[in-house]
């Protein structure tokens, strides 16, 4: 079946009609590109698949899968909505029946997790499959304390990676993140969810255990711009569906504990962001004033005279932390920009707290859990607050 692009006029070529699924791969290096292609090779039909990239040519090892030349994209591994509305156009061209998206690294996944991703939507009523990573627990950390918890307590979905670098779409959840990354005017910096999206359109989402996965790191210069600009635009997300996650909703199942063990961190970087959770008591008083009730001011200066190694934040002061900032946010009392970087001082003590409690022996998966249940029983405060912003100030 044909499907209506709204994104452009290009219609379908009748030739290129048997590939089912695009993968749409975010490496531009011809050797990943090769070595990611043998993996899709041994699971998915030459056929059935048609590659798009940055750079088209011909695939040495198996020249009969068409390769798709994508338009140039920035240099950041997040998808961004110019990248949904690219992949949309082509796979609207050419008739396919869902999307793969891969990251970076993507041979990094194993065979069968791509195969499981793909027959996800090509093969059920799925139209957004979610992959779930085994990562070391101190990979991915913004993920666990703020976008996973955030997610599951607001949109009640099981998404342990809401802002994962690979999933696959159904063509219907395609074009409605095209639509939005139409509406939102297709900047280059504008981050789509598509976990929140699906749950707004009522469409069916779901998550699959894919094994390790290789995750890009970005250098140290640029963690708080990512930081910034993820938190940011999660923010923006839940503002703009607030009718939606206010509804009642059950909470989704918990994650199984299978967490790999803890890899030792140096006590001199759980120092160093102690530290900088210091610096942020010391000197963001101003804003943290504004956004966060005495008590929770109380306790954090509390902490902040606590040795590194035995710095600890209860699950329910973080939950009540970042909804306080999600408010704030709300209401504008703050530059949202002075507001943000004034939560990362406060992210890295959560993460210093997290590093000592895996190295204390509990299971990392066990703590981000914990954490998750401590933001969906603090929903009830968030939602009262959206309501009636100035409720609790005292």
């Amino acid at each position: 079946m044909t499907h209506p692009n709204p994104i452009s006029g290009v219609a379908p070529e009748a030739e290129h009609r048997t590939a089912q699924l695009l993968v749409v791969v975010s490496d531009t290096d011809r050797e990943r590109i090769e070595a990611l292609n043998a993996s899709l090779a041994e699971t998915l039909d030459a056929g059935s698949y048609i590659i798009a990239t940055q750079e088209e040519h011909e695939l040495a090892a198996n020249p009969e899968v068409r390769i798709i030349a994508l338009p140039p994209k920035g240099t950041s591994w997040l998808l961004k909505a110019p990248d949904y509305i690219n992949a949309y156009e082509i796979a609207d061209k050419y008739d396919v029946r869902a999307i793969l998206m891969l990251g970076p690294d993507a041979n990094s996944l194993s065979p069968p997790a791509i195969r499981t991703l793909a027959d996800a939507v090509l093969n059920t009523t799925i139209d957004l499959a979610m992959p779930h990573y085994a990562l070391p627990p101190n990979i991915g950390l913004v993920n666990s304390a703020i976008l996973y918890p955030v997610t599951r307590s607001l949109f009640a979905v099981r998404a342990r990676f809401p802002l994962a670098i690979d999933m696959v779409f159904s063509m219907r959840m395609a074009q409605r993140l095209a639509i939005v990354a139409q509406r939102i005017g297709g900047s280059d910096e504008a981050i789509l969810w598509p976990v929140s999206e699906a749950v707004a359109a009522g469409f069916a989402v779901n998550e699959y255990d894919v094994g390790p996965r290789a995750i890009p790191q970005p250098s140290e210069s640029d963690v708080n711009a990512m930081l910034t600009l993820i938190i940011g635009s999660l923010f923006a997300d839940i503002e703009a569906k607030a009718a939606i996650w206010q509804r009642p909703r059950r909470p989704p199942a918990m994650h199984a504990d299978d967490s790999p063990p803890s890899a030792p961190v140096s006590s001199s970087d759980v120092a160093k962001m102690v530290e900088a959770f210091r610096l942020g008591n010391a000197n963001l008083q101003e804003i943290w004033t504004q956004v966060l009730p005495p008590h929770s001011l109380v306790m954090l200066k509390r902490f902040s005279a606590v040795e590194p190694s035995s710095f600890r934040m209860p699950e329910n002061l973080w939950a009540r932390i970042v909804f306080d900032f999600l408010i704030a946010y709300r209401l504008r009392h703050v530059n949202r920009g002075h507001l943000l970087g004034a939560l990362i001082p406060l992210y890295l003590g959560w993460v210093a707290s997290h590093i000592n409690l895996t190295a204390s022996g509990v299971a990392s998966e066990r703590h981000i859990e914990a954490v998750a249940s401590a933001f969906e029983a603090d929903k009830p405060y968030l939602v009262a607050r959206w309501r009636w912003p100035d409720r609790f100030n005292s």
